[in-house]
């Protein structure tokens, strides 16, 4: 018992970045379920946090009241952005997503009340790793019941054929909507857990860079998987610590096994498992 005390002693905050990192891992999966490449999880993750930051430091308001406002308003968010972009598709929706996201990341870079360059500190350091996995726990329950509804069936097919879907008379544009919210709320709830873990932040904690991470978790793990999306998330989250001993050489190395998944397991790491369980 004491041997895994002081293991999370020495390791807890890696181990909450995990649990962070695989909610934003499944954010971005349910818009890819959905075929939408949209890449702006780090701005509606970056949203969140500073609304769950601000309400905790100037209203005093208790985490659950401040992680629940910042993943409403995350998903509001993402519900507007699904409308000017909802015509858009693969390089383009990406593109688009990309600027909304640089520019949520400028407009908290040259606020006051964000704390401009400097970022925020002294954010209640309340997000424990039971209340970060207990998070998890919910939004992966949640996903798999959600993955037994109609709803569902609406997103695959809207992904596999968009004019065989509005054939049967599903809505394209609500699925794409609905889903771009749900990704915004769950990213939302990611980042006011990441606040409230961290103790500090700044608009650079939401760029460019970390929407790349985010988008690297799933295409190793599996693009359409939330398992295998919390999976890559874990794995690429782990990896860094487990090979710091070639100190300038990890990024390579990285690149190196996101090349070995793309040509080995298209699919991702949740494939190797599908494999296995259809072989006689």
């Amino acid at each position: 018992m004491s041997a895994l005390l002081d293991f999370y002693a020495k390791h807890s905050r890696l181990i909450d970045q995990i649990g962070v990192n695989a909610i934003l891992a499944l954010s971005l999966s349910v818009s890819l379920q959905a075929g939408q490449l949209a890449l702006a999880q780090a701005a509606f993750m970056g949203i969140a946090a500073y609304v769950s930051a601000i309400l905790a430091l100037n209203a005093h308001w208790p985490l659950p009241a401040t992680i629940l406002t910042a993943a409403i308003v995350s998903s509001v968010v993402a519900a507007l952005l699904a409308y000017p972009v909802r015509g858009l598709r693969g390089v383009f929706l990406a593109i688009a997503t990309i600027g909304f996201a640089e520019i949520v990341r400028v407009i908290a870079n040259n606020l006051a009340i964000t704390g401009g360059a400097e970022g925020l500190s002294g954010i209640p350091n309340d997000a424990t790793t039971p209340v970060i996995y207990g998070s998890l726990a919910i939004v992966a329950a949640a996903l798999f019941v959600l993955s037994r509804t109609k709803f569902a069936l609406a997103v695959a097919l809207v992904r596999e054929d968009e004019h065989a879907a509005r054939g049967v008379g599903v809505d394209v544009g609500a699925i794409r909507t609905y889903s771009l919210a749900l990704g915004g709320a769950i990213a939302g709830l990611a980042g006011a857990l990441y606040a409230h873990a961290s103790f500090f932040i700044t608009p650079a904690d939401f760029g460019f860079a970390e929407m790349e991470k985010i988008l690297v978790w799933c295409v190793v793990g599996g693009v359409t998987s939330p398992a295998g999306a919390v999976l890559g998330a874990t794995t690429l989250s782990i990896l860094p610590e487990a090979i710091r001993f070639l100190a300038d050489y990890r990024e390579i190395f990285n690149g190196i096994i996101l090349l070995g998944v793309i040509l080995f397991a298209p699919g991702g790491l949740a494939s190797l498992w599908r494999r296995r369980a259809v072989r006689p």
